[in-house]
């Protein structure tokens, strides 16, 4: 435990009324074993998967719980909220079942199956916004429509009603599991699951430890954590959009801070492997937030080992169209995909020479960009090659040198790279 207790803490007793509201409309979502990771790890992994809910994310139960709670006056007034995707599906699907005007905004590089999902799950009942590059964009421009119109904001983690409902994942997994539960992995965004669960597991299994995992290029609670105070960042990767905020709740803050045995990061490029190999070895499809609380087992190998494990998932409202992308980042993060500015000669057959003396047997091109310029003796061209291993990265280059091909190795040159590839 870390810091001062928090002056807020979910009872028992509000978590239980939260679950026999939401009873109504959420599904009880099944706690399955995961025999592969189970072998990989040497432990009994199971998976909690919220991505079966009926809005494919475990955000119906906070903004339910929430949204139920309001009195007749408020519910007149209508509620707003802003949410990168899940938060606002939620929101949605509550507004139709409880016949409640609905404002909605969400970023727009939101991907376009969560606004659509979203326009499904509310129809008549909810206006969609599109409003700036991040969920904070989003948030400042609802709290504004808010503060003008008198509508009930609707937070999507930071509020007791919201808290409360997320927990009742926890009441859940109590139930559902027939062995105490060594260790919790859950994703951190706002921070509302993980203050929920802390708040079912500090009451009836104390043991279990509870570790929070957030995306590399979003580290807001642990940043703040590590401050001590809740910190905004600056700059943040957008990429795990349902986990990329720039600043976590004062509520979640203080119960994570206070409670949670370890906060880690994840690199966006490991959760996208989690993503394929899921969905290649095991037929199950989540989102990339959805992915980071098994992307983390491997820096936990030797401690979990022979435990019983727990990993959230969280959501399944994952873009088909943003599978490319997925695989770039995942072969990025495993140095099999590697960029280069080649400078070829501009003679006849300088290419077939590059492919066949400098590639390697299972080298494969899967970039390239060239114009040839008269007027130079070498033109460059931006190469992306695929590799079959790690390994061969090495005497690539080396025989790239020794034929006076090579120019630059773009992947370790950020702004270069976003530039060019």
């Amino acid at each position: 435990m870390r810091g001062t207790k928090p002056a807020y803490f979910p009872e028992l007793d509000d978590v239980i009324e939260a679950a026999q509201v939401i009873s109504e409309i959420s599904d009880v979502t099944p706690l399955t074993e995961s025999i592969r990771l189970s072998k990989q790890f040497n432990c009994e992994v199971r998976l909690k998967r919220e991505d079966l809910q009926r809005v494919r994310s475990y955000k119906i139960r906070g903004a339910f719980n929430k949204i139920s709670s309001l009195t007749e006056e408020e519910r007149a007034k209508g509620v707003i909220c802003a949410s990168a995707g899940n938060h606002a599906q939620g929101v949605a699907f509550a507004c139709f079942h409880l016949k409640i005007k609905g404002t909605i905004y969400m970023p727009s590089v939101t991907p376009k199956q969560k606004v659509e999902q979203t326009k499904l799950f509310g129809g008549e009942w909810v206006e969609i916004v599109l409003e700036g590059d991040t969920f904070d964009d989003a948030s400042q421009a609802a709290s504004a429509f808010g503060a003008k119109t008198g509508s009930i904001f609707v937070h999507p983690f930071d509020d007791p009603k919201i808290i409360e409902g997320q927990a009742t994942v926890g009441l859940e997994l109590i139930s559902q599991s027939k062995t105490p539960i060594d260790y919790l992995f859950v994703c951190i965004g706002g921070g509302g699951l993980a203050s929920g669960l802390i708040s079912v597991f500090s009451q009836l299994s104390p043991n279990t430890k509870i570790i929070g995992v957030e995306p590399k290029g979003a580290p807001s609670m642990k940043t703040s954590i590590d401050a001590g105070k809740v910190v905004a960042l600056d700059h943040i990767d957008k990429f795990i959009d349902g986990a990329a905020v720039k600043k976590v709740g004062s509520l979640t803050y203080d119960i994570c801070n206070y409670y949670l045995d370890n906060m880690i990061t994840v690199d966006e490029g490991k959760a996208c492997q989690t993503i394929l190999d899921l969905y290649n070895r095991d037929a199950i499809v989540v989102e990339p937030a959805g992915a980071l609380s098994i992307a983390a087992l491997d820096d936990y190998k030797e401690e979990i080992a022979g435990k019983n494990v727990v990993c959230i998932i969280g959501g399944s409202n994952n873009d088909i169209t943003r599978t490319a992308e997925i695989k770039e980042r995942a072969l990025l993060y495993g140095k099999l995909k590697h960029y280069f500015i080649i400078r070829f000669p501009q003679r006849p057959g300088a290419l077939k020479e590059f492919v066949v003396d400098i590639l390697g047997p299972t080298d494969d091109i899967t970039h390239f960009e060239y114009s040839k310029k008269s007027s130079r003796e070498n033109a460059p061209a931006v190469v992306g090659i695929e590799l079959k291993n790690p390994e061969d990265l090495k005497p690539l280059i080396e025989r790239m040198k020794s034929n006076n091909f090579y120019g630059e190795y773009i992947n370790d040159k950020p702004d270069l790279f976003e530039y060019l590839v």
